[in-house]
């Protein structure tokens, strides 16, 4: 079903902007001692841990993802199955690859990579997700691994690159909205660790919401 709103205004995506960048962590991607690719319904994330494997900076990789409503169509067999055999095929050693099938949301992916990583004596971990889940992927993190030393990555896209390759920028736009909620409010419920949030990143988010960019907005439930 196509998007029958109206195109994305100039202010809006300016709006946009603003939120992409402050959903970026803008880490220095630097060797850690294993990295976890955060299932989603983003392939991208399978294709740069690849990359990042093969740059050599990192040994072992955990793909942690279940299914969801929004991904059991296009992995059927579970989002880190799915990435592991898309990482096999772009040269990452099967010995390389650790699948953790069962995580069905963030703190999930965390909690269970690290009980199998734990035991390999990781002190580091590169944090690898879609662009706009970085800092809810790194408050995540540092409420539930405290301990480790976090490096957040993802593919190195311009918000118009991730519209392009995702085909509709009303969803881009919402899921920004969406997830920069999820960076106030998870805080509150025990799920991450708070973030600064910048006055402008604030206003331009109360600027989208009242656009009418709210369908990816959690319950108050969460």
């Amino acid at each position: 079903m196509t998007d029958e709103r109206a195109a994305v205004s100039d202010g809006q995506w300016a709006d946009a902007e603003a939120i992409w960048d402050y959903h970026r962590m803008h880490h220095e991607i630097r060797p850690c001692s294993a990295a976890i690719g955060l299932g989603s319904h983003d392939l991208g994330v399978a294709s740069f841990a690849a990359r990042l494997y093969h740059a050599g900076l990192f040994p072992t990789l955990v793909f942690s993802g279940a299914t969801s409503l929004t991904t059991a169509a296009r992995f059927p067999r579970g989002e880190a199955v799915h990435y592991r055999e898309h990482a096999i095929e772009l040269g990452v050693p099967e010995e390389a690859i650790i699948v953790e099938p069962r995580a069905r949301n963030t703190g999930d992916n965390i909690a269970l990579s690290r009980e199998l990583l734990t035991p390999l004596g990781v002190g580091s971990v590169l944090l690898i997700s879609k662009p706009y889940m970085e800092r809810r992927a790194f408050a995540t993190c540092r409420r539930i691994w405290p301990e480790v030393d976090v490096v957040c990555a993802s593919e190195p896209l311009t918000l118009n690159d991730y519209v392009r390759s995702i085909g509709d920028e009303h969803l881009v736009v919402d899921m920004l909205v969406g997830d920069l909620q999820r960076v106030v409010e998870y805080p509150k419920l025990g799920f991450a660790v708070e973030q600064d949030v910048p006055d402008h990143v604030r206003t331009a988010y109360e600027h989208l919401l009242r656009a009418g960019f709210v369908s990816r907005l959690m319950t108050t439930s969460g």
